[in-house]
Protein backbone atom coordinates (compact mmCIF):
# COMPACT_ATOMS: atom_id res chain seq x y z
CA UNK A 1 0.00 0.00 0.00
CA UNK A 2 2.80 2.27 0.94
CA UNK A 3 3.97 2.84 -3.11
CA UNK A 4 0.78 3.93 -4.28
CA UNK A 5 0.14 6.31 -0.88
CA UNK A 6 3.27 7.97 -1.87
CA UNK A 7 2.28 8.29 -5.75
CA UNK A 8 -0.68 9.69 -4.55
CA UNK A 9 0.13 12.14 -2.02
CA UNK A 10 3.24 13.23 -3.94
CA UNK A 11 1.55 13.07 -7.15
CA UNK A 12 4.84 10.89 -8.36
CA UNK A 13 6.80 14.35 -7.69
CA UNK A 14 10.68 14.07 -9.08
CA UNK A 15 11.95 16.07 -5.88
CA UNK A 16 15.56 14.15 -5.19
CA UNK A 17 15.08 15.44 -1.21
CA UNK A 18 11.90 15.33 1.08
CA UNK A 19 11.29 15.40 4.35
CA UNK A 20 8.08 15.48 6.75
CA UNK A 21 7.34 16.00 10.16
CA UNK A 22 4.16 16.76 12.65
CA UNK A 23 1.94 15.62 14.98
CA UNK A 24 0.26 12.76 15.16
CA UNK A 25 -2.82 10.99 17.64
CA UNK A 26 -5.23 8.30 17.58
CA UNK A 27 -8.98 8.28 18.74
CA UNK A 28 -9.29 6.03 22.02
CA UNK A 29 -11.08 3.07 21.45
CA UNK A 30 -10.93 3.19 17.78
CA UNK A 31 -8.85 2.26 14.41
CA UNK A 32 -9.14 5.36 12.83
CA UNK A 33 -5.58 7.51 13.35
CA UNK A 34 -4.94 11.66 12.31
CA UNK A 35 -1.75 12.71 10.96
CA UNK A 36 -1.13 16.49 9.45
CA UNK A 37 2.51 17.10 8.22
CA UNK A 38 4.12 20.00 6.39
CA UNK A 39 7.38 20.50 4.57
CA UNK A 40 9.39 22.68 2.33
CA UNK A 41 11.95 22.23 -0.01
CA UNK A 42 14.14 25.28 -0.81
CA UNK A 43 15.96 25.39 -3.48
CA UNK A 44 17.78 28.68 -4.25
CA UNK A 45 19.80 27.53 -7.25
CA UNK A 46 22.36 29.85 -6.34
CA UNK A 47 25.19 30.26 -9.50
CA UNK A 48 22.35 29.28 -11.68
CA UNK A 49 24.21 30.67 -15.04
CA UNK A 50 21.65 30.66 -18.57
CA UNK A 51 22.99 31.35 -22.44
CA UNK A 52 21.54 32.24 -25.82
CA UNK A 53 24.42 34.32 -27.28
CA UNK A 54 25.00 36.30 -23.78
CA UNK A 55 25.09 34.54 -20.57
CA UNK A 56 23.27 35.68 -17.44
CA UNK A 57 24.39 34.77 -13.80
CA UNK A 58 21.52 34.81 -11.40
CA UNK A 59 19.58 33.40 -8.43
CA UNK A 60 16.77 30.30 -9.20
CA UNK A 61 15.69 26.65 -8.01
CA UNK A 62 17.04 24.31 -10.10
CA UNK A 63 15.51 20.87 -8.53
CA UNK A 64 12.19 20.21 -9.43
CA UNK A 65 10.90 22.98 -7.60
CA UNK A 66 11.54 25.54 -4.47
CA UNK A 67 7.93 24.66 -2.63
CA UNK A 68 5.90 23.89 0.53
CA UNK A 69 3.33 21.16 0.55
CA UNK A 70 1.01 20.30 3.46
CA UNK A 71 -0.38 17.42 3.81
CA UNK A 72 -2.81 15.48 5.68
CA UNK A 73 -4.60 12.23 5.98
CA UNK A 74 -6.66 10.22 7.79
CA UNK A 75 -6.46 6.12 8.34
CA UNK A 76 -9.31 3.72 9.00
CA UNK A 77 -8.19 0.06 8.54
CA UNK A 78 -5.99 -0.07 5.53
CA UNK A 79 -7.11 3.02 3.73
CA UNK A 80 -5.82 6.23 3.85
CA UNK A 81 -8.03 9.98 3.48
CA UNK A 82 -5.11 11.77 1.69
CA UNK A 83 -4.45 16.01 0.90
CA UNK A 84 -2.05 17.75 -0.56
CA UNK A 85 -1.56 21.03 -1.63
CA UNK A 86 1.62 22.55 -2.72
CA UNK A 87 3.02 26.10 -3.60
CA UNK A 88 5.51 27.52 -5.61
CA UNK A 89 7.88 29.89 -4.38
CA UNK A 90 11.21 32.04 -5.79
CA UNK A 91 13.60 31.79 -3.08
CA UNK A 92 15.60 34.31 -4.51
CA UNK A 93 12.72 36.77 -4.33
CA UNK A 94 10.14 35.59 -2.04
CA UNK A 95 7.30 35.59 -4.54
CA UNK A 96 5.04 32.69 -5.92
CA UNK A 97 5.63 31.50 -9.26
CA UNK A 98 4.80 33.82 -11.90
CA UNK A 99 2.16 31.21 -13.53
CA UNK A 100 0.92 31.00 -9.97
CA UNK A 101 0.54 34.73 -9.82
CA UNK A 102 -1.22 34.90 -13.44
CA UNK A 103 -3.68 32.66 -12.60
CA UNK A 104 -3.52 33.94 -9.00
CA UNK A 105 -3.73 30.16 -7.45
CA UNK A 106 -2.69 29.78 -3.62
CA UNK A 107 -1.13 26.40 -4.97
CA UNK A 108 -0.16 26.59 -8.31
CA UNK A 109 1.61 22.53 -8.18
CA UNK A 110 -0.77 20.17 -6.89
CA UNK A 111 -3.82 20.54 -4.79
CA UNK A 112 -6.00 17.10 -4.43
CA UNK A 113 -7.73 15.07 -1.78
CA UNK A 114 -8.15 11.34 -2.25
CA UNK A 115 -8.37 7.91 -0.79
CA UNK A 116 -5.19 5.25 -0.89
CA UNK A 117 -5.13 1.70 0.01
CA UNK A 118 -4.23 -1.62 -1.25
CA UNK A 119 -6.60 -0.96 -4.00
CA UNK A 120 -4.37 1.85 -5.27
CA UNK A 121 -4.84 5.66 -5.08
CA UNK A 122 -7.62 7.51 -6.13
CA UNK A 123 -7.27 11.50 -6.05
CA UNK A 124 -9.36 14.31 -7.37
CA UNK A 125 -8.09 17.81 -8.19
CA UNK A 126 -5.11 19.79 -10.25
CA UNK A 127 -1.96 16.93 -9.79
CA UNK A 128 0.63 15.81 -12.11
CA UNK A 129 -0.99 14.03 -15.47
CA UNK A 130 -0.03 10.33 -16.45
CA UNK A 131 2.62 10.73 -19.43
CA UNK A 132 4.65 13.21 -17.26
CA UNK A 133 4.93 11.41 -14.43
CA UNK A 134 6.32 8.39 -16.84
CA UNK A 135 8.89 10.20 -17.67
CA UNK A 136 9.82 11.65 -14.61
CA UNK A 137 9.54 8.85 -12.37
CA UNK A 138 10.80 6.25 -14.82
CA UNK A 139 12.73 8.05 -17.58
CA UNK A 140 14.52 10.85 -16.94
CA UNK A 141 17.71 10.36 -14.58
CA UNK A 142 17.31 13.91 -13.50
CA UNK A 143 13.56 12.95 -12.40
CA UNK A 144 12.31 16.69 -13.75
CA UNK A 145 14.97 18.50 -11.97
CA UNK A 146 18.51 20.48 -12.47
CA UNK A 147 19.14 21.38 -16.53
CA UNK A 148 19.04 18.46 -17.14
CA UNK A 149 15.03 18.21 -16.92
CA UNK A 150 14.00 15.80 -19.51
CA UNK A 151 10.56 17.78 -20.31
CA UNK A 152 12.79 20.35 -22.03
CA UNK A 153 12.07 18.68 -25.00
CA UNK A 154 9.98 15.84 -24.19
CA UNK A 155 6.01 16.28 -23.48
CA UNK A 156 3.74 19.23 -23.25
CA UNK A 157 1.77 20.10 -20.10
CA UNK A 158 3.23 18.77 -16.51
CA UNK A 159 -0.73 19.26 -14.64
CA UNK A 160 -4.19 19.06 -15.16
CA UNK A 161 -6.85 20.58 -13.37
CA UNK A 162 -10.49 19.42 -12.27
CA UNK A 163 -9.20 15.86 -12.77
CA UNK A 164 -9.71 12.90 -11.36
CA UNK A 165 -7.08 10.01 -11.15
CA UNK A 166 -6.79 6.40 -10.26
CA UNK A 167 -3.46 3.97 -9.72
CA UNK A 168 -2.93 0.69 -8.45
CA UNK A 169 -2.38 -2.83 -8.91
CA UNK A 170 -3.56 -5.31 -11.29
CA UNK A 171 -1.70 -8.23 -10.51
CA UNK A 172 2.18 -8.88 -9.07
CA UNK A 173 4.59 -6.67 -10.37
CA UNK A 174 1.91 -4.87 -12.71
CA UNK A 175 0.36 -1.47 -12.19
CA UNK A 176 -2.01 0.27 -14.04
CA UNK A 177 -4.07 3.96 -13.62
CA UNK A 178 -6.33 5.99 -15.70
CA UNK A 179 -7.16 10.24 -15.63
CA UNK A 180 -9.73 12.41 -16.62
CA UNK A 181 -10.13 15.81 -16.38
CA UNK A 182 -13.39 18.02 -16.82
CA UNK A 183 -13.35 21.45 -18.63
CA UNK A 184 -14.15 24.41 -16.53
CA UNK A 185 -15.07 26.76 -18.77
CA UNK A 186 -19.34 26.87 -19.51
CA UNK A 187 -19.10 26.94 -22.64
CA UNK A 188 -19.35 24.41 -25.68
CA UNK A 189 -15.59 24.69 -26.38
CA UNK A 190 -13.81 21.35 -25.40
CA UNK A 191 -10.95 23.10 -23.60
CA UNK A 192 -9.71 22.06 -20.77
CA UNK A 193 -10.89 18.57 -21.20
CA UNK A 194 -8.82 15.53 -20.98
CA UNK A 195 -7.80 12.11 -20.32
CA UNK A 196 -4.57 9.39 -19.76
CA UNK A 197 -3.79 5.97 -18.86
CA UNK A 198 -1.16 4.07 -18.13
CA UNK A 199 0.35 0.50 -17.20
CA UNK A 200 4.03 -0.19 -15.99
CA UNK A 201 5.61 -3.14 -15.00
CA UNK A 202 8.46 -4.17 -12.16
CA UNK A 203 10.44 -7.54 -12.68
CA UNK A 204 13.21 -7.88 -10.84
CA UNK A 205 15.83 -4.78 -11.92
CA UNK A 206 13.55 -3.25 -14.53
CA UNK A 207 11.10 -1.16 -14.35
CA UNK A 208 8.84 -0.34 -17.63
CA UNK A 209 6.07 1.81 -17.62
CA UNK A 210 3.62 3.50 -20.78
CA UNK A 211 1.38 6.42 -20.25
CA UNK A 212 -1.03 8.75 -22.72
CA UNK A 213 -2.65 11.92 -22.23
CA UNK A 214 -4.93 13.47 -24.40
CA UNK A 215 -5.67 17.09 -24.03
CA UNK A 216 -8.25 19.39 -25.83
CA UNK A 217 -6.28 22.98 -26.09
CA UNK A 218 -7.13 26.50 -26.57
CA UNK A 219 -5.94 28.17 -29.74
CA UNK A 220 -3.88 30.93 -29.20
CA UNK A 221 -1.51 31.22 -32.07
CA UNK A 222 -3.76 31.77 -34.77
CA UNK A 223 -1.43 31.71 -37.66
CA UNK A 224 0.29 29.03 -37.26
CA UNK A 225 2.08 27.46 -40.42
CA UNK A 226 2.22 23.81 -38.96
CA UNK A 227 -1.41 22.28 -37.56
CA UNK A 228 -5.00 22.87 -37.11
CA UNK A 229 -5.03 20.20 -34.31
CA UNK A 230 -5.56 21.54 -30.83
CA UNK A 231 -5.88 18.46 -29.16
CA UNK A 232 -2.23 17.19 -27.84
CA UNK A 233 -2.01 13.23 -27.94
CA UNK A 234 1.26 12.71 -25.75
CA UNK A 235 2.17 8.92 -25.50
CA UNK A 236 5.48 7.83 -24.05
CA UNK A 237 7.25 4.65 -23.25
CA UNK A 238 10.31 4.98 -20.34
CA UNK A 239 12.42 2.40 -18.61
CA UNK A 240 15.01 2.10 -16.25
CA UNK A 241 17.04 -1.00 -15.51
CA UNK A 242 19.32 -1.39 -12.12
CA UNK A 243 22.73 -2.41 -12.78
CA UNK A 244 25.94 -3.56 -10.54
CA UNK A 245 27.49 -0.13 -11.10
CA UNK A 246 24.32 2.15 -11.84
CA UNK A 247 20.76 2.36 -13.27
CA UNK A 248 20.07 2.90 -17.32
CA UNK A 249 17.38 4.69 -18.31
CA UNK A 250 15.61 5.26 -21.66
CA UNK A 251 12.57 6.34 -22.99
CA UNK A 252 10.63 6.99 -26.74
CA UNK A 253 8.13 9.30 -26.93
CA UNK A 254 5.19 10.25 -29.63
CA UNK A 255 4.44 13.99 -29.51
CA UNK A 256 1.07 14.85 -31.73
CA UNK A 257 -1.37 18.21 -31.90
CA UNK A 258 -0.29 21.71 -31.50
CA UNK A 259 -0.22 21.81 -27.78
CA UNK A 260 1.95 18.94 -27.55
CA UNK A 261 5.34 20.40 -27.48
CA UNK A 262 7.22 21.84 -24.74
CA UNK A 263 7.16 25.42 -25.97
CA UNK A 264 3.28 25.22 -25.72
CA UNK A 265 2.74 26.24 -22.17
CA UNK A 266 -1.35 25.70 -20.75
CA UNK A 267 -0.70 27.32 -17.72
CA UNK A 268 0.22 30.96 -19.54
CA UNK A 269 -1.41 29.85 -23.10
CA UNK A 270 -0.75 33.48 -23.95
CA UNK A 271 2.55 34.35 -23.15
CA UNK A 272 3.64 31.26 -25.01
CA UNK A 273 1.67 32.42 -28.07
CA UNK A 274 4.31 35.01 -29.11
CA UNK A 275 7.17 31.97 -29.02
CA UNK A 276 8.54 30.14 -31.98
CA UNK A 277 6.02 28.08 -33.84
CA UNK A 278 5.90 24.79 -31.63
CA UNK A 279 5.98 20.88 -33.04
CA UNK A 280 2.91 19.64 -33.58
CA UNK A 281 4.37 16.16 -34.71
CA UNK A 282 7.72 14.71 -33.06
CA UNK A 283 9.29 11.91 -32.32
CA UNK A 284 11.53 11.74 -28.98
CA UNK A 285 14.15 9.09 -27.78
CA UNK A 286 15.57 9.71 -24.35
CA UNK A 287 18.95 7.85 -22.97
CA UNK A 288 20.69 8.15 -19.75
CA UNK A 289 22.68 6.96 -17.06
CA UNK A 290 22.90 7.76 -12.59
CA UNK A 291 25.84 6.17 -11.35
CA UNK A 292 26.72 6.19 -7.67
CA UNK A 293 30.10 6.79 -6.77
CA UNK A 294 31.17 6.30 -2.95
CA UNK A 295 28.64 7.15 0.13
CA UNK A 296 26.25 9.84 -1.21
CA UNK A 297 27.69 10.99 -4.79
CA UNK A 298 25.80 10.04 -7.77
CA UNK A 299 26.84 11.14 -11.31
CA UNK A 300 24.14 11.66 -13.82
CA UNK A 301 24.06 11.90 -17.65
CA UNK A 302 21.56 12.05 -20.36
CA UNK A 303 20.96 12.62 -23.77
CA UNK A 304 18.02 13.84 -25.37
CA UNK A 305 16.76 13.73 -29.65
CA UNK A 306 13.55 15.72 -30.69
CA UNK A 307 12.87 14.39 -34.74
CA UNK A 308 10.14 16.97 -35.60
CA UNK A 309 7.64 15.40 -38.54
CA UNK A 310 6.32 18.89 -39.40
CA UNK A 311 7.64 20.48 -42.75
CA UNK A 312 10.05 23.20 -40.95
CA UNK A 313 11.69 20.18 -39.78
CA UNK A 314 12.64 21.83 -36.49
CA UNK A 315 15.31 19.13 -34.92
CA UNK A 316 16.75 18.99 -31.21
CA UNK A 317 19.08 17.54 -29.34
CA UNK A 318 19.70 18.00 -25.66
CA UNK A 319 22.90 16.93 -24.17
CA UNK A 320 23.47 17.30 -19.88
CA UNK A 321 25.66 16.10 -17.00
CA UNK A 322 25.04 16.61 -13.67
CA UNK A 323 25.93 15.37 -9.84
CA UNK A 324 24.51 15.54 -6.72
CA UNK A 325 26.52 15.04 -3.02
CA UNK A 326 23.74 14.29 -0.25
CA UNK A 327 25.36 15.38 3.30
CA UNK A 328 22.68 14.15 5.03
CA UNK A 329 19.17 12.62 4.40
CA UNK A 330 17.66 16.13 3.92
CA UNK A 331 20.62 18.27 2.34
CA UNK A 332 22.24 17.56 -0.92
CA UNK A 333 24.28 19.85 -3.23
CA UNK A 334 24.29 19.85 -6.70
CA UNK A 335 25.75 20.52 -10.08
CA UNK A 336 24.31 20.04 -13.14
CA UNK A 337 25.30 21.40 -16.98
CA UNK A 338 23.01 21.12 -19.97
CA UNK A 339 23.23 21.96 -23.43
CA UNK A 340 20.30 21.97 -26.18
CA UNK A 341 21.45 22.52 -29.95
CA UNK A 342 18.63 23.49 -31.80
CA UNK A 343 18.01 23.58 -35.86
CA UNK A 344 16.07 25.01 -38.64
CA UNK A 345 14.58 28.05 -36.31
CA UNK A 346 13.67 25.61 -33.20
CA UNK A 347 13.54 27.34 -30.07
CA UNK A 348 13.85 25.11 -27.08
CA UNK A 349 15.48 26.11 -24.17
CA UNK A 350 17.17 25.03 -20.85
CA UNK A 351 14.92 25.26 -18.14
CA UNK A 352 14.27 22.93 -14.75
CA UNK A 353 11.73 21.92 -12.67
CA UNK A 354 10.60 25.92 -11.64
CA UNK A 355 11.48 27.61 -14.86
CA UNK A 356 11.58 27.23 -18.40
CA UNK A 357 14.83 28.78 -18.89
CA UNK A 358 15.46 31.49 -21.07
CA UNK A 359 18.78 30.19 -23.38
CA UNK A 360 19.99 27.23 -25.08
CA UNK A 361 22.19 26.36 -22.25
CA UNK A 362 22.75 26.54 -18.70
CA UNK A 363 25.35 26.06 -15.77
CA UNK A 364 23.47 24.99 -12.14
CA UNK A 365 25.77 25.22 -8.64
CA UNK A 366 23.41 24.60 -5.82
CA UNK A 367 21.86 23.27 -2.52
CA UNK A 368 18.46 22.21 -2.07
CA UNK A 369 17.18 21.74 2.04
CA UNK A 370 13.91 19.50 2.82
CA UNK A 371 12.42 20.48 6.25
Amino acid sequence: MRKFVTFAVLGGSAAFACAQGGAQGSVQGSVITHGLSAFSVVDPGAGQRACAGSCATGLGGAGPESRTEVQRHAQAGNTEAIFAAESGVRVETGRGDRHERLHERLYGRQAFVGLAGEFGALTIGRQYNLQYLALTDVGDPFKGGMAGNAGNLIGGGRRADNSVQYYGPLRRGISAGASYAFKDQVDTSPAGRAWGMTVGLEAGALTVRAAHQNLNAVRVQLNSKTSNDTVARNSILAANLRLGWGTAYAAYSMSRGWAASPLFNPDNPYGAGLARTPSSSSRDGLFGLAMPLGQGTTLLASYITKDDRDLANQDATQVAFGASHAVSRRTDFYAAYSRIENRNGAAYTVGNGGARGNGNSALNLGMRHAF
